[in-house]
C-alpha cells in the first residue's frame, strides 16, 4: 500500500495519543476514517481536529473487549463505507504489579484490552480487508513485547502476545498472497496518556518502589510525541514493514536484548534499582 487516499481506516483507541494522531496524518492524505474509543469526549475532540479535512469520519463508543462489539463495529464500517483497508488495533492499558501481587481479575482484565482486542480487531476486519483486495493490519505491541521488566509481568505477556500473534499472521497473509499484510508496532517512550491512566498495585513496594512515584518517573521518559510516532507506523506501512521500534528507548533496548539475551535482565534490574534508591 504506497498511499492511503481514498483508503478506509479503521483505528481502536482514535480518542487520543497514537490512534488520534493517526487518524490526522491519514485524514491528511486522504484517507476515510471509523474512529473508535471508549472516551466518547475524545473521540468527539479527535472529530473537531478532522473538520478541515474533505474525508468521511465515523465514530463509535468501543470497548475492545468485547467481541460482539467489535465485530459489530467492523461489519457497521464495511456498510458505511463499502470497504476497509486497514486496522489499527492500537487501544490498550497498563498495568505495574509483582507477578505474587497480581489479581487475576487485573490480569484478565489487561489480557482482554491488550490481547483479545487485537485478537478480535483483526479477525473482524481480516475478510473485509481480504476483499479490499488491498489491506494491511497494524497491532500495537510494545518496546515491552521485547523486553521483559519488573513490575511488568501482565503488559509483557499481553504485548509478547501481540508480537507473535501478529508475525505468525504475516506468515500467513504472506503465504496466501492475500494482498493483506501486517506489521507489529513496538513504541517505547511515547507521550501519551497511558501511564497516567495506569493502574498501580501496592505490591510494588516489595521491591522498593512507590506507586504514586512511579507513574510521574515513567512520564519523565515519554519524550517521543505521538505525531512523530503516527508518521513513523504509517511509513512502515508503506514500505511493508514486519516490525517497526518507535523510539530511543525501543531501538536500544532491543539493541541490548539482541546482543546479551540470556543477561539484558541484569542491567534492568539495576538499573531499576537505583532510580528506586534516588526516589
Amino acid at each position: 500500500m504506497k498511499n492511503f487516499n481514498q483508503k478506509v481506516a479503521a483505528i481502536t483507541g482514535a480518542g487520543s495519543g497514537i490512534g488520534r494522531q493517526l487518524a490526522l496524518l491519514l485524514a491528511q492524505q486522504g484517507a476515510h476514517l471509523a474512529l473508535s474509543d471508549m472516551n466518547e469526549q475524545g473521540l468527539v475532540e479527535t472529530l473537531h481536529l478532522l473538520k478541515d479535512y474533505p474525508v468521511k469520519v465515523t465514530l463509535t463508543k468501543l470497548d475492545v473487549a468485547n467481541r460482539d462489539a467489535v465485530y459489530a463495529w467492523a461489519e457497521s464500517s464495511f456498510n458505511e463505507f463499502g470497504q476497509v483497508n486497514l486496522i489499527f488495533n492500537n487501544a490498550g492499558v497498563a498495568l505495574a504489579s509483582t507477578v505474587e501481587g497480581m489479581s487475576y481479575e487485573e490480569l484478565e482484565w489487561i489480557f482482554n484490552i491488550n490481547f483479545w482486542g487485537v485478537v478480535y480487531g483483526t479477525k473482524a476486519f481480516l475478510p473485509y480487508l481480504k476483499q479490499s483486495g488491498e489491506g494491511h493490519i497494524i497491532n500495537t505491541s510494545s518496546l515491552f513485547g521485547l523486553t521483559a521488566q519488573p513490575t511488568q509481568s501482565a503488559y509483557n505477556a499481553t504485548k509478547f502476545a501481540v508480537r507473535g500473534f501478529t508475525e505468525a499472521l504475516r506468515q500467513e497473509l504472506d503465504m496466501e498472497n492475500s494482498g493483506v499484510s501486517a506489521t507489529s508496532v513496538h513504541p517505547g517512550g511515547i507521550r501519551t496518556n497511558i501511564a497516567n491512566a495506569a493502574r498501580m498495585s501496592d505490591s510494588i513496594r516489595s521491591l522498593g518502589m512507590n506507586p504514586e512515584k512511579a507513574s510521574r518517573s515513567f512520564n519523565k521518559v515519554l519524550k517521543t510525541p505521538p505525531e512523530q510516532a503516527a508518521k513513523v507506523i504509517l511509513d512502515a506501512v508503506k514500505d511493508n514493514k514486519a516490525r517497526v521500534l518507535i523510539g530511543n528507548h525501543a531501538k536500544l533496548l532491543d539493541l541490548v536484548q539482541r546482543i546479551t539475551p540470556s543477561h539484558y535482565a541484569k542491567a534492568i534490574n539495576l538499573f531499576t534499582k537505583k532510580k528506586s534508591k534516588k526516589k
